[in-house]
């Protein structure tokens, strides 16, 4: 049956395998679906002239060791942003230990970077004359931290010599869940940022903690030193409590600094990423990860993968086009403005702005249709297109209107995700 479409808006790998487990243990909860929307419509208040943070870029990992690299076909599909594409900005490539491996990530990090996006990468150990064996574990040697340095600077003047500007270079991917690669204490990556990451040659990147825990950030953000080294927070979401993600202590002294979350697979890597309204669940972690964690980034584990943004066969899944709904009319350089972030029970909305575009994307996870009058703060007419991806449409265009006096109504189909693009 075709989506009933809303006339009535008016102006007005194997450490995949066991992160699952961990992942199944410590998720974020899956709420309650079923909520009764209230009889009059709810009011949502978008504040166009309180800015947030800046938005960076969506994006996901490409790893050809792990998995085959994408296609030529499949590059477009990521980086492109027409119909039936993603619209990513940001590409996650891995430094391999093995330099004879690191041409692998050529071709589809120059074409990304072609496309607009931002590249970025993460190492999961040195090259192995670098480590040691410590508790039955592996650890950088103390005295080859300025040959790793080393390492990384070689790895950046590769891809430059191929076409590819790193936008920035991890230390160390989640140190703090280092079963099978190589693990740092939070005093290791304060010394290794203080003694050696001033030389390398790209935005440094750290903790990388696998849950985003702050017992690896604290250190950095409170010594001057090693804080003065680093250019990017960053971190993973991987069973990350909702109450966990605010962080004052970065909003106090993390001045200048970016943060981004860099890797996650949300709600589990075993599930078709088609199930629905399971896919929902991705909108929300985005929104959170958004809102709540003020990140400016939000970047998938592998961007193709039958639990990720793209299926196998190269299409777009129901929970890449969660992501797509922020990713393809949220574009880098916008800023996140203060909206009614949960007006109701099972709602989520955030709200973007660029010079004089606004978008709002709308979550809506009930089992009815729920009503929302917006209000745009100081803003008066606009045109207004909206896509719609729910059970039965995957970003399709839903309907244009027109807003007079920054008020308008519109309904929120029963679990689905609606953009809305007002010029």
């Amino acid at each position: 049956m075709a989506e009933r479409r809303n006339h009535s808006d008016t102006a007005g790998s194997q450490p995949v395998r066991r992160r699952t487990l961990l992942v199944a243990g410590a998720a974020l909860p899956v709420l309650a679906a079923g909520a009764t929307p209230a009889a009059a419509a709810t009011s949502v208040v978008v504040e166009p002239s309180n800015v947030q943070q800046t938005i960076l870029g969506f994006g996901g990992m490409n790893h050809t060791v792990w998995t085959s690299d994408l296609t030529a076909a499949q590059r477009e599909t990521a980086f492109g942003n027409g119909a039936g594409q993603l619209g990513f900005t940001v590409l996650r490539i891995p430094v391999h230990e093995d330099r004879a491996n690191w041409s692998r990530e050529v071709a589809t990090a120059r074409r990304a970077v072609e496309l607009g996006a931002k590249v970025i990468a993460s190492p999961w150990n040195p090259p192995a004359s670098m480590t040691e064996t410590f508790s039955g574990g592996k650890r950088l040697r103390y005295s080859s931290y300025g040959a790793y340095a080393q390492h990384l600077n070689d790895f950046v003047a590769f891809m430059a010599n191929n076409g590819v500007n790193l936008y920035g270079i991890s230390v160390q991917n989640e140190p703090d869940y280092a079963q099978e690669w190589t693990a740092w204490t939070p005093a290791e990556i304060v010394r290794f940022l203080r003694e050696n990451a001033g030389s390398i040659n790209a935005r440094v990147i750290a903790p990388e903690s696998f849950q985003y825990r702050k017992n690896l950030t604290d250190p950095i953000l409170n010594d001057p030193a090693a804080l003065a080294n680093v250019d990017i927070i960053g971190a993973h979401l991987y069973g990350t409590r909702p109450a966990d993600l605010p962080y004052p202590l970065f909003q106090q002294k993390g001045g200048g600094k970016e943060l981004w979350m860099t890797e996650v697979y949300h709600p589990n890597s075993t599930d078709s990423a088609d199930l629905w309204p399971q896919a929902l669940d991705v909108g929300e972690n985005i929104h959170r990860a958004l809102v709540d964690g003020r990140f400016q980034t939000y970047v998938w584990w592998y961007i193709r993968r039958s639990y990720g943004p793209m299926r196998e066969d190269g299409q777009i899944s129901k929970r890449g086009a969660n992501m797509a709904h922020f990713s393809k009319w949220v574009r880098p350089g916008y800023s996140r403005i203060t909206a009614t972030a949960n007006p109701q029970s099972n709602v989520y909305i955030s709200a973007f702005k660029s010079r004089t575009r606004i978008v709002i994307v709308a979550i809506n996870k009930n089992t009815s249709t729920v009503d929302h009058v917006f209000t745009l703060r100081d803003t008066g007419s606009a045109t207004v297109s909206t896509w719609l991806t729910s059970a039965t449409a995957t970003l399709a265009h839903y309907n244009d209107f027109t807003v007079s006096n920054g008020t308008f109504n519109a309904q929120l189909p029963a679990r689905s995700i609606r953009t809305f693009v007002l010029n």
